[in-house]
């Protein structure tokens, strides 16, 4: 089930970033909508409707059952690290291309829908859905690791439709999406959470659209 599952979900995200992301944008003009169809409509119908419905369908073989996922008690001090490692890591990196840390240029407010929706929807297929069917007690590292190539993997078709797969790796931005990944999973079998890697990942994401 679980390789039916990821063959099909990655075929359908790559015809999409080739194809439907162009079609969507070519039917609806404003950015703003056209931004909340595909990231708050679009992905959450391919990534987090499925992901919920499976976790429950699967909820014996998870290691996290889905209830827990959204209500389990967060002592959120113990991440407060983290997002102060990525507020550093990102406003440091701004301040040393650019001599000062302002706004991007490039920053529009559409982009904020992004920010809230791709946190969520990729937190729940990654971590709450294929890393939480694949982790066992004692073996958990060798599964983050796989976790975090099925993450880097799914962002190949984009690099591609962009022209960026090569500039990625040649200049080993790949590395920071595993990174990423490791440390979002690490926070989801942490807290047994997955409201902490999904706030990480919007954080993440908001400092890097707003500053990057």
């Amino acid at each position: 089930m679980l390789l039916v599952y990821v063959l099909t979900f990655y075929s359908v995200w790559t015809l999409w970033e080739f194809w439907g992301r162009g079609a969507v944008d070519s039917v609806i003009p404003d950015p703003f909508l056209s931004q909340l169809v595909k990231s708050g409509v679009i992905k959450n119908l391919v990534w987090a409707l499925p992901a919920i419905l499976l976790v429950r369908r699967f909820g014996s073989d998870m290691h996290i059952t889905l209830k827990e996922m959204f209500t389990a008690k967060v002592n959120w001090l113990k991440f407060l690290p983290v997002f102060a490692a990525f507020t550093v890591y990102i406003c440091g990196g701004s301040i040393l291309r650019n001599g000062r840390l302002a706004v991007s240029d490039g920053f529009e407010p559409h982009q904020l829908i992004t920010v809230l929706f791709v946190g969520l929807t990729e937190e729940l297929v990654f971590r709450g859905w294929l890393l939480n069917a694949t982790v066992k007690e004692g073996k958990k590292w060798p599964h983050v690791l796989l976790n975090a190539v099925m993450f880097l993997a799914i962002h190949f078709p984009k690099w591609l439709c962009s022209g960026t797969f090569v500039s990625s790796f040649a200049s080993l931005a790949f590395l920071e999406v595993m990174a990423l990944s490791a440390v979002f999973s690490w926070s989801f079998l942490k807290s047994r959470s997955i409201l902490v890697p999904i706030a990480l990942h919007m954080y993440w994401d908001l400092l890097v659209f707003l500053l990057i």
